[in-house]
């Protein structure tokens, strides 16, 4: 497994032309061969990212880091070595059946005790409730999923569509943001045409496949894509702005 380019391109294109728009920051996922092993444990994965270090070193964003499927406690490890300020956790309460088949739970007790031992507490969690790719257990719905993910110390939640691309439906977003204490974040299908009714309900997006060159994941980052998408979030916070 390499350090996955995309994510390599969209820090320096956006570094190197000195765009004048406000990204909040940028997360180097693990992108592997489809399809994607559950709890990702290979040395290579934690080699292979932590040398991402010396690519966003002068980065000047907040950097963090997701393992795909569900790779916490390896997240964590790359995210310390890398000097990474969060990490993306896939399942960190609950528990569900992936893509792949293989059933799933969460890594909330492993993961905070693990960031204790290793003096990481600087290191926030953001974490996915209803993740995309899977299914959840019967009779985990959406408000048990967001009150056990706060009460077990999540620092922002994360709200998806069913597949990388797809948004979520958007009366979901506007209920995690009811029930939920936490900031919520976009985790896949935010487009420039749909931001702004997110960001009537949510506090920020994570944002890739539609910034991408053809809307296609592996491509490289389309700058003009980013731009376009950055004006609808600046006209979307600016008519938030004006409404209180």
């Amino acid at each position: 497994m390499t350090v996955p380019r995309p994510a390599m391109v969209k820090t320096r294109s956006i570094k190197r032309r000195g765009l004048p728009i406000s990204l909040g920051g940028s997360i180097l996922p693990s992108i592997p061969e489809i399809s994607f092993f559950v709890r990702e444990k290979k040395p290579t994965c934690s080699i292979s990212l932590t040398a991402g270090k010396w690519k966003w070193k002068s980065f000047p964003l907040p950097v963090g880091i997701n393992v795909i499927h569900n790779g916490g406690v390896v997240c964590l490890g790359i995210a310390l070595a890398a000097q990474a300020r969060f990490i993306r956790v896939c399942i960190y309460t609950g528990a569900r059946v992936w893509d792949t088949g293989e059933f799933d739970h969460g890594c909330a007790a492993e993961l905070t005790r693990k960031r204790k031992e290793l003096h990481a507490e600087h290191i926030h969690f953001f974490c996915d409730v209803d993740k995309k790719h899977s299914v959840g257990f019967p009779g985990i719905d959406l408000a048990t999923h967001i009150t056990w993910t706060e009460f077990y110390g999540a620092d922002a939640l994360i709200v998806s569509g069913k597949m990388t691309g797809d948004a979520p439906v958007l009366d979901e977003v506007r209920e995690a943001r009811n029930l939920a204490t936490k900031p919520i974040l976009i985790g896949s299908g935010a487009t420039e045409e749909n931001v702004g009714a997110f960001l009537q309900f949510a506090d920020g997006v994570i944002v890739g496949s539609s910034l991408k060159k053809d809307n296609v994941m592996e491509n490289p980052v389309d700058v003009q894509r980013v731009r376009h998408f950055m004006d609808a979030v600046k006209t979307a916070r600016e008519t938030a702005a004006a409404r209180r």
